[in-house]
């Protein structure tokens, strides 16, 4: 081998890390697309806005890189403290970033006013995702393409449907092509940061939020206080907060339905999540006005 040979063959094997900060308004499919990419099912999704409230880390690694995808909330006018803090989340992620990824829908008039200004700012590779790609013709798609490329600057424009894995592969790649060299940030055998219970329970609140309307998915939270893994089993008990003594009762249901409904669906995914057995315990407590509660905010991780 010749040294110049040696030299490309060193350069090859370079390490490539980095942040890929995902943002976008509500129900435009981030989570989705983060999904898709990292091949687990580490975000929550339903067809409700505002379902993703914390930040999620999901880590894809191969052998000379290392994507780390920061899923956001959908970004949104604040009305109570909970939401101001989803907010700084998001607020966090344009500042943290080593490549941007804007996820819009494309199948709707999407109004991104509210981020514009400061990903226009963001001094990074930007990718400006069109997702729901599916529900549009091609000629309808390009059109969309044309029209997005003229209206927000970004070094790339990836049309994808994330819930069909369409044209998620091109992304990946695109991201690879940005990435910058560095060491890896978290373990190789890691593919997330957070913690066991964070994944209960929102697997937890998904039902909730399919199963329940109005108000009702928005006033809860769910802690797991209980978690104790055995040789065959995981053994698990979850607390439902809601901030109304009114939303108990109907969280519940009569007899128990509903509770040992949303119970019975949330074992069966966090079953397939772990690939082992699972025994869920479901409690609900009131907890009035938490998502103004500072001190419930900052045990829930809301608040550093």
């Amino acid at each position: 081998m010749t040294e110049q040979e040696a030299s490309e063959k060193q350069e090859e094997r370079k390490h490539r890390a980095g942040f890929v900060n995902i943002i976008g308004k509500p129900n435009v499919g981030k989570s989705t697309v983060v999904n898709a990419l990292v091949g687990e099912k580490l975000a929550i999704i339903t067809s409700k806005a505002q379902t993703t409230r914390h930040r999620i880390i999901g880590i894809i690694n191969g052998e000379d890189f290392q994507i780390v995808m920061s899923d956001t909330p959908g970004i949104i006018k604040p009305g109570y403290k909970l939401q101001d803090s989803m907010m700084s989340f998001v607020k966090t992620a344009f500042t943290d970033a080593d490549i941007m990824l804007a996820v819009i829908d494309v199948s709707a008039d999407d109004d991104i006013s509210i981020f514009e200004e400061n990903f226009n700012k963001t001094k990074v590779p930007k990718i400006l995702v069109l997702n729901k790609i599916d529900l549009l013709s091609e000629d309808e798609v390009i059109l969309a393409l044309k029209k997005w490329s003229e209206r927000l600057p970004a070094d790339e424009y990836i049309p994808v449907s994330a819930l069909k894995e369409r044209n998620i592969d091109r992304l990946f790649d695109t991201i690879l092509k940005y990435l910058p060299e560095a060491p890896p940030y978290y373990d190789k055998d890691a593919f997330t940061d957070r913690p066991e219970r964070f994944f209960v329970s929102e697997i937890v609140r998904e039902k909730i939020l399919i199963h329940y309307k109005q108000e009702i998915p928005y006033s809860v939270e769910v802690v797991v206080d209980t978690y104790q893994e055995e040789e065959h089993i995981i053994r698990m008990r979850a607390v439902i907060f809601t901030n109304k003594k009114s939303h108990k009762p109907i969280l519940i249901g009569k007899g128990g339905h509903m509770l040992k409904r949303v119970g019975t669906e949330a074992r069966k995914d966090i079953e397939r999540f772990f690939g082992k057995k699972v025994y869920l315990e479901l409690f609900v407590k009131v907890k009035e006005n938490w998502r103004e509660d500072d001190n419930m905010l900052r045990n829930l991780g809301y608040i550093s």
